[in-house]
């Protein structure tokens, strides 16, 4: 199965293929990320979904990077880290950003 299918949730793609779950919640700056490293290549990689609320209507911006961990543990604190960065260098316009 491809990476995007499993990452958006192709047929079959369960906890087992790798399917991101959110493991780790946290706010920042006035915005929820989740975190949601999936397994790959033996290790987990940096994955996480930043939302906010704006005018009624939940908005979100899905990222990913190359950054690949031994533990689910510490690909999830890491994505955590890195979607503080992103809230920090582009408040405002987080969901102007290319997915």
């Amino acid at each position: 199965m491809s990476f995007w299918k499993r990452l958006f949730g192709g047929a079959g793609a369960g906890a087992e293929a790798g399917a991101p779950a959110v493991t780790r919640e946290a706010e920042h700056g006035g915005y929820l990320i989740r975190a949601t490293p999936f397994k790959e290549g033996g290790q987990y990689q940096t994955a996480g979904v930043i939302l906010k609320e704006v005018d009624g209507v939940v908005k979100e911006h899905r990222f990913i990077r190359a950054d690949r961990f031994a533990s689910l543990d510490d690909a999830s604190e890491f994505s955590l880290a890195k979607g503080r960065q992103i809230i920090e260098q582009n408040e405002g316009r987080v969901f102007d950003l290319p997915t």
